[in-house]
């Protein structure tokens, strides 16, 4: 594989084709913050904005600016977007809603964990960017809510029945394993420390199922056992894809080859399982017992499976040697340029049926913005330019513990 040259396949791809079009088509100049529901050329179809999706641009260009080169239109697109968010983003006490109209009234409710997450996150990016303090302040403020919330995260807008199967979702301690990286600056380092082995046991002990070999969506909150629900029977194979390169992250962060390896093992299993064998493609839902999915969409091909999975496969490969995670990283590239890349228009398409053809050709929606894709082309630019040093360099060994 010519890591060099692929290298610069993704970083065109993004700095030529995909930014360009967030910049262009999603700034409300006028209202602030940015419209995500765009169609194939970019075109506005609905003005509704989720707040998920607002924190997750303002994260974006605020973590270009820090990360990339010190553009001042990429600073200036996370600041309109951060004060959009604070302005009309939560209900004072850093609660975040779910969406609110084009001109900040809310509509949804704070229920979804996501809200939250991705506002820290966001401006905890922009406080790195910008250096203001109230960007950073709010950042802490919401990651306490959060932790406030981790036994509960829907709080009061929660639409189960209290004490009739309890279930908790593999959702948050998977993003927090992410999120306390992105805000540990912020943040005394005793928490951070405390609630990093959380997640870590959260996820590799509790929602990973030895037996099994595979992570579940949801088990029991009062034991954590599987529970033979639709709820507990499902696997997704992103999520737990997703979740594993953000534990070979922290493996980085903390010097632990143990993690790393254990993350990439999990990996393997994961993307082999998924993995549709008569069309290609990673299966969106899957019942652990083979049972009915409950949810329809189950057998699509969503564009940020894929990315995230290539991204797992690809640090593996960077950090183990393991020569399995590049096949894999090879078999998603593949597939991922030759059905989600858009030939005719920026941006990737979203959606696909199991068969690999698009069943929607918008670029972006309620749950589509601007993220997976940019974030996935920029991991895979920086990590193949790594793989393309150390080919370079002739230094293929794995990485070792004692070099972590």
């Amino acid at each position: 594989m010519d890591f060099k040259k692929l290298a610069e396949q993704y970083k065109s791809e993004l700095f030529d084709n995909v930014l360009p079009f967030w910049l262009q088509h999603s700034q409300d100049l006028e209202c602030g913050g940015y419209y995500t529901c765009l169609d194939r050329d970019g075109h506005v179809f609905d003005t509704d904005k989720f707040i998920w999706l607002q924190g997750r641009e303002v994260w974006l260009f605020s973590m270009l600016y820090n990360k990339v080169e010190k553009r001042q239109e990429w600073l200036d697109c996370a600041i309109q977007g951060g004060e959009f968010l604070k302005k009309y983003g939560h209900d004072g006490n850093y609660n975040w809603y779910f969406s609110l109209d084009r001109q900040g009234n809310p509509l949804v409710e704070p229920y979804n964990i996501f809200s939250y997450t991705f506002a820290t996150m966001a401006f905890a990016q922009l406080a790195k960017a910008s250096g203001d303090k109230e960007y950073a302040q709010i950042a802490k403020r919401t990651f306490d809510r959060i932790l406030e919330k981790r036994d509960n995260p829907k709080d009061k807008w929660c639409k189960a029945h209290a004490g009739t199967r309890p279930i908790k979702d593999f959702a948050l301690p998977m993003i927090l394993c992410n999120l306390a990286l992105e805000i540990e600056e912020f943040i005394d380092p005793q928490l951070i420390d405390r609630t990093i082995d959380e997640c870590l046991h959260e996820v590799l002990d509790v929602f990973y199922q030895k037996d099994l070999g595979l992570i579940v969506e949801n088990v029991s909150a009062e034991d954590n056992s599987l529970v033979d629900s639709f709820e507990g029977r499902t696997i997704n194979p992103g999520h737990s894809l997703e979740a594993m390169w953000f534990v070979m992250d922290m493996g980085v962060r903390l010097g632990r080859r143990d993690l790393i390896d254990r993350a990439v093992e999990i990996a393997l299993r994961t993307i082999e399982y998924g993995w549709d064998k008569q069309y290609g493609g990673i299966f969106y839902f899957m019942d652990r017992l083979g049972h009915p999915q409950q949810q329809l969409e189950w057998d699509q091909k969503l564009w940020w499976v894929h990315l995230e999975s290539a991204i797992a496969m690809l640090k593996g490969y960077q950090l183990t040697g393991n020569r399995k995670c590049l096949a894999w990283f090879e078999k998603l590239d593949q597939y991922m340029w030759s059905h989600f890349k858009d030939a005719e228009y920026p941006e990737w398409f979203g959606y696909l049926n199991r068969r690999g053809e698009v069943l929607l050709p918008l670029k972006g929606g309620k749950w589509k913005g601007c993220f997976h894709v940019p974030r996935g082309l920029y991991q895979l630019w920086r990590i193949l330019q790594q793989c393309a040093a150390q080919s370079a360099s002739d230094e293929k060994q794995p990485i070792t513990a004692e070099t972590l």
